[in-house]
Order: structure tokens, then C-alpha cells, then sequence
């Protein structure tokens, strides 16, 4: 064994699994952030629950002053002095009526307390740093306005100090002051409130409750919000109003009557940490700034990749919707050019083509079906010769074919050399001009030779492609196989003779101009997607490749998931080195600029770019059905599944197959789907890392049977077995 075939041998590779579960956990985590910060909760209707027992709230919270400190196990409160008014407002920042709030307060030179939402201020910062800027207080009101006496201690913890280290990064100070969502006067305090005011508490925070709430959330006109908030004696107050969570006309309007009038009437109007004397923020330590910055950015982070995520689902269910019309449009036009053809031969007899075909069978270790394959090709309607290449086989596949004696098959014994000498060499023994290349586990109808040579017809035609069946469609598997096999593969070819940048003609049946095969050098051994490397090299030599349906071969399919990962990775591993390989044909005219802008950009979205996008799509699938809406999402799901739905049903009608196994196509998005794109991946990076992949055999089950001759020869076999 050569020291490259060693190498092929020892090499495995595996860790980027590990970076694939990275990624898709990086991906997962940012979603969930993301989802959590923008769907849990939100800003907007601030009425307040009463709902719940306070019977465990102390009679000096549930009686006493609106700034409740809890810190160190002993309960304060404590009110403004008399005739001083603390002004605060919640919910913001918000673009649009937190600037206009901020210029009222600096045109009646009055400073406030503003209470902000976490998200809301990342997504605004620099309002943020206007109210530092022009005096103002900073207050936490948590990370995403949510309901702290309903939520678990987890949460709690995390939405106080959420909020905080956004202070911290975008001010460089630390605020003391909280004012929990939904939130009232001190007689709204429930129990589980009680226990949230405590909790904070124990962080260090003093809980600032309202004597006057504007009820502007409830979106009356100014008069009424500004009589909500005029107090009726010399008792210190705390008012509330909102800067955020919907349209605040109305409030700035009454803010800046409210603040002439209070002037008039000798009331001050200042911060609450102003007006019950205690200081409310302290300078952050550089340590804690950096914290927080860093805590900002990743938000940021994953709010950019959820965009970018969207978008980009957005582009590939746009790829998707347009490969489906595409694919379509081309079957249609495919077919009334195939009938256009047939009526051509009818018409035109002598244009039929009638000439012996050399039918080529390189087979390794291929005694399970060797015989079934043979003896369908002998049983042609057309006339065949038939060269059976042993590459070294060790089970006997060379004796069964001497055995059977059939008229017209010759059995060229060599050294084990892989499947592109064998075929190189049963080219060089070929009689005829025109040649068929079948895999030593397929079998032909009879008229499966007669219809695969028609288009050569055409002087330009240099390669056909038949339509390859799944024999072994029994069980699940074997379904998911076979509609892939009739949905993608068959509906993608038809696509590529319209659009003539055919790929691959399949191992399994691919009809030749010896002449083209000459010229190109035969078959090449570079790469493991022989068939697709030799198809390409042909198209970038000038010649037509078509695809011709009524010309069926039945070949075997994996039977088990391993066995199907062993032969889809070897397939689209081979196909990316064949890509590579004739890059230059993006540059070149003629066919070979339609099989390198039109072929290869259509792998490379279709079947490279698109499957490794695709963990990152089941993953956003959870995360619309955790965060957004369950029901849209399924709906969407539905209408994706019904264009597939659709789309194979026509291809089954073209190919006329019952539409029996389509039942299974729902449960292929959720196990084959996966498995598919994760060969990719596999495959992609093998490619990206330089390793030499060696041949994935797949395993034979014996499963082929000789398909009946035509009712005119009485004599034949009669066992259907496909």
C-alpha cells in the first residue's frame, strides 16, 4: 500500500464537532438572551396588581413613607419634607418622549428621578448619558420591566442586577434606588412584593414606592394626568409619570403645565434621593464598569445575531421558494421537450438510434447482486456488449459472472485498483461508439439502454443521465431515500438539461460518446466523485449533458444510518473536490461558463451554503416557539412543509410513482433533514482541512432481482423484485 493510501488510512477527523457544538451553543445562548430580554417582558400597560395576601407586610411599610430602605434586617421609610415633590418617571429611556421630557425639565430648570428598563437603555444609550449629564437621578426599574413579586429568585437577582451593571456601563456610576414594575402606593405591597423589596435590600437597594401616581399609562388627556399629580397639602409626595412604554403626548403636555403651576405655589421639585437626603448613586469601580460595558456588548452581540440570523433566514427562504419555482418551471418545460422529442421519432423513424451500445459493469466485491445486474443488462431490448470489470475482488464476484455464461458479457479480471481504472479499462476494451457505464449493484429494464442512448441523436450530446430508482424502498429510511432520490435528484437534473449545466451523471447509469470520453482522458481518478468529476470535465470540453426519465435503473440503497453516512459523505465530499477542481469554468464561455456560474453557484448555495446554515435554523425554530409565537411559527412550518408537499407530489406524478410513501416526508425534516446537513459539515471541513478521505464502500443486501421482459418474449423471466 502506497504511503498516500496510509495517510487516507490513519487520519480521523473530529474536533470540529466540538466547534460545531460551539457554535450552535454560542448560537443558542445568544438566542435565548435575546429572547429573554425582548419576549418575556416589556414595557407598556404599568396598572398595578393588588391581587395577594399582605399579611406578612409590615404595618410600617404598608402605613409609612414611599422610600422604603430594608437594608441590614431593619425597616425605614420615610417621605419627602413637607411641600417637597420628588419627580420621577418609568419606563424609559424612549427615543421620542424621553428627549422632549428632559427639555421641559430644563426649561423649568427642574431635575428628576428616572427609573430606566435595562434593554432600554442599550438601545438608547446617549439618553441615557443626557440625564446624568444635565443633573438628573438614575433609578433601577429592573433589565426587562418585569414583575418582581411574581418572578423566581433567579430572575429577581438577575433583572436587578441586570439593570444595574447597564448603569454601570453606560454612566460609570452605580444607582441605589429601585422602583419595581407595577408598582404602587405603599398600601398596594403584597407579600410576595414584601419579599422582593427584602431581597433587594439585601444587594444594597432602597425601594422607592408613589404617593401620586399620573395614571398616564392609562392614556387620558393632560388635565386629568396633571390633577392626578397636584397634591392638596403641605405633605411631601413622590409623583410618577412615564417617559416610555407607549405614547407620552399627552404626559409632556401636562409635565409642563403641572411644573409652571407647582412653581407658583411655592412646592420644590427635585430628585428623590434630593428630597429625603440620602445619595443615590456612588461612582462605579473601574472593575465594575468594565463588567458592565461587557455585560452591554454581549447583549448587543446577540441582538446582532438574531438580526443577522432573521436576515439571513429571510435570504434562504427566499433561495428555498425560488429553487422550488425554478425546479418546477424546469420539469414542466423538461417534459413538453421530451414529448416534443418522442413525436420527432415518431415522425421520423431513421432518426432513432439503432447502433450496438458497450455496456461497462466495473464491480469490486459486488457477489450479492452481480448477477442480477448482469442478467438485466443481457436482457435488453437493445443491443448490447456487455464488459464486466472484477477490480480484484476477494468474494467470488468474478466466478458468479464466468458461470452464468451468457452470450455477449465478457469478464476482464485486474488488480484491485478502484473504480475509475476499471471503467478506464473496460473503456479501452469497448467496441462501440457509444457507451454505457452502470454500478455493479443496478439493474436495467429492458428498454432501459434503448431509452438512455435516444439524445445522442443530437451530434452535440456528449453524456445522458438515466433516472436511478431505490429498489429497497421498504421501512422508513428506505422511503425518506426514495423520495429524495425522485424529488431532489430527478427534479435538480431536469433543472440542470433546461438550463444545460448538468453536474453528474450517476455511476448508477450514464450513457457516453466514447469519442468525448477519449478526449477528456478518460475516467479521472483526483477525486472521489468520479462521475461527477468525468460530467464536468465533459461540459467544460463543450459537450451537452442531458437527462433522459423513461431511461430507469434500480440500484440498492443504504439500509441503516451508518451505512447512508458512509455513502453521502464519500458523494458530497467528492462533489466539493470536483467543484474545486473546475473552478476555472466560472471564467470560461460556451458550456463551461454554464456549468461554472449556472452548476456550480447552484451547488454551492443549494448544497453547500444552505446545509450548514441549517443547524443554526432548527435552532431559531426553538427559539420562535419559546419566545415568539408558537402558532405563527407552526403555521409557517405548515405552509414550508406543504410547498415541499406539493413540489414532490409532481415530481412523483412526472416520475409516475404512487404518492404512497409522501406520507413520510413531515419526518424527514426532523431525522434524515439532520442528517444530511451534518454530512455537509462533515464533509466541508474535511475539504477546508486538507484530509485525504478514503473510499466509503457501501454495503451490499442482495436485494436486486432481474425486472420482466416485455410481453412479447413469453420465455422470459417474470420476477419483478424492484
Amino acid at each position: 500500500m502506497s504511503r498516500h493510501r496510509q495517510a487516507r488510512n490513519s487520519v480521523t477527523v473530529r474536533p470540529h464537532w466540538l466547534v460545531l457544538s460551539a457554535v450552535l451553543l454560542a448560537v443558542a445562548f445568544a438566542l435565548s438572551v435575546q429572547g429573554y430580554l425582548h419576549h418575556l417582558a416589556g414595557t407598556g400597560d404599568d396598572s398595578v396588581s393588588t391581587a395577594g395576601s399582605a399579611a406578612g407586610v409590615p404595618s410600617s411599610v404598608s402605613n409609612g413613607g414611599p422610600v422604603i430602605d430594608a437594608r441590614g434586617g431593619i425597616v425605614r421609610t420615610v417621605r419627602p419634607a413637607d411641600r417637597t415633590l420628588a419627580l420621577t418617571f418609568d419606563d424609559g429611556p424612549d427615543p421620542v418622549w424621553t428627549p422632549q421630557i428632559l427639555d421641559v425639565l430644563k426649561k423649568h430648570h427642574v431635575h428628576a428621578t428616572f427609573f430606566v428598563v435595562g434593554t432600554a437603555a442599550i438601545d438608547h444609550p446617549d439618553l441615557v448619558r443626557r440625564m446624568v449629564a444635565e443633573g438628573h437621578e438614575i433609578g433601577v426599574h429592573t433589565l426587562t420591566h418585569a414583575d418582581l413579586g411574581r418572578s423566581p429568585d433567579w430572575r429577581q437577582k438577575l433583572e436587578v442586577q441586570g439593570a444595574q451593571q447597564v448603569i454601570m456601563g453606560l454612566t460609570g456610576q452605580a444607582a441605589s434606588l429601585l422602583r419595581p414594575p407595577f408598582s404602587s402606593a405603599n398600601n398596594a405591597v403584597t407579600d410576595s412584593a414584601w419579599a422582593s423589596i427584602r431581597a433587594a435590600a439585601d444587594e444594597g437597594y432602597l425601594t422607592v414606592l408613589t404617593t401620586k401616581d399620573s395614571k398616564d399609562w392609562e392614556k387620558p388627556e393632560a388635565e386629568t394626568i396633571a390633577r392626578n399629580l397636584t397634591p392638596s397639602g403641605n405633605q411631601g409626595q413622590v409623583l410618577l409619570m412615564h417617559d416610555g412604554g407607549g405614547d407620552r403626548g399627552q404626559t409632556v403636555t401636562a409635565l409642563d403645565g403641572l411644573l409652571s403651576r407647582l412653581d407658583g405655589q411655592g412646592y420644590r421639585v427635585t430628585t428623590v434621593g434630593d428630597a429625603v437626603g440620602v445619595s443615590s448613586t456612588r461612582q462605579a469601580t473601574p472593575n465594575e464598569k468594565a463588567t458592565g460595558t461587557a455585560f452591554i456588548w454581549g447583549i448587543r452581540l446577540s441582538d446582532w445575531l438574531v438580526m443577522a440570523i432573521s436576515w439571513a433566514l429571510v435570504a434562504s427562504g427566499i433561495v428555498t421558494f425560488v429553487r422550488a419555482v425554478l425546479v418546477v418551471g424546469a420539469a414542466v418545460r423538461h417534459r413538453r421537450g421530451a414529448r416534443r422529442m418522442q413525436l420527432a421519432s415518431s415522425a421520423l423513424d431513421g432518426r432513432a438510434i439503432t447502433d450496438p451500445v458497450t455496456v461497462i459493469v466495473p464491480a469490486y466485491n459486488e457477489s450479492a447482486g452481480i448477477e442480477a445486474a448482469v442478467r438485466s443488462i443481457a436482457a435488453s431490448t437493445h443491443p448490447v456488449e456487455i464488459i464486466v470489470v472484477d477490480d480484484g475482488s476477494t468474494d467470488g464476484t468474478a466466478d458468479i459472472v464466468e458461470a452464468l455464461q451468457l452470450p455477449g458479457v465478457t469478464l476482464i479480471r485486474k488488480e484491485n485498483g478502484g473504480k475509475p481504472s476499471a471503467l478506464n479499462a473496460g473503456l479501452a476494451a469497448a467496441a462501440h461508439d457509444l457507451v454505457v457505464m452502470v454500478d455493479g449493484d443496478t439493474v436495467f429494464e429492458p428498454d432501459t439502454v434503448q431509452a438512455l442512448i435516444q439524445p445522442f441523436a443530437d451530434p452535440r450530446v456528449g453524456a445522458v443521465s438515466g433516472n436511478t430508482k431505490v429498489a429497497n424502498r421498504g421501512g422508513i429510511l428506505g422511503a425518506w431515500q426514495h423520495i429524495e432520490y425522485v424529488v431532489g435528484f430527478n427534479l435538480d437534473r431536469r433543472l440542470f438539461d433546461v438550463a444545460e449545466c448538468m453536474p453528474t451523471v450517476p455511476g448508477a447509469i450514464g450513457g457516453f460518446r466514447r469519442e468525448a470520453l477519449i478526449r477528456v482522458g478518460g475516467v479521472s481518478d483526483e477525486t472521489l466523485a468520479e462521475d461527477t468529476d468525468l460530467t464536468m470535465s465533459l461540459c467544460r470540453d463543450g459537450w451537452r449533458v442531458v437527462y433522459q426519465d423513461d431511461a430507469r435503473a434500480w440500484t440498492e440503497a443504504p439500509a441503516t444510518l451508518g451505512a447512508l453516512w458512509k455513502q453521502r459523505y464519500r458523494w458530497c465530499y467528492g462533489t466539493l473536490q470536483a467543484m474545486w477542481k473546475h473552478r476555472g469554468a466560472i471564467v470560461q464561455g460556451g458550456q463551461a461558463g454554464k456549468l461554472g456560474r449556472r452548476g456550480l453557484g447552484y451547488l454551492l448555495v443549494l448544497q453547500v451554503l444552505l446545509p450548514l446554515f441549517a443547524p443554526v435554523v432548527d435552532v431559531f425554530a426553538i427559539y420562535g416557539l419559546l419566545f415568539l409565537d408558537p402558532l405563527r411559527i407552526a403555521v409557517l412550518w405548515l405552509v414550508f412543509l406543504a410547498v415541499q408537499v406539493l413540489m414532490a407530489a409532481y415530481a412523483f406524478r412526472l416520475d409516475k410513482e404512487r404518492l404512497g410513501p409522501l406520507w413520510t416526508l413531515p419526518l424527514q425534516q426532523f431525522v434524515y433533514r439532520q442528517l444530511m446537513y451534518l454530512v455537509v459539515i462533515q464533509s466541508v471541513v474535511t475539504a477546508l482541512a486538507g484530509v485525504h478521505l478514503r473510499w466509503h464502500r457501501m454495503e451490499r443486501y442482495g436485494s436486486l432481482r432481474v425486472p420482466p421482459l416485455p410481453q412479447r418474449e413469453p420465455g422470459a423471466e417474470q420476477s419483478r423484485g424492484v
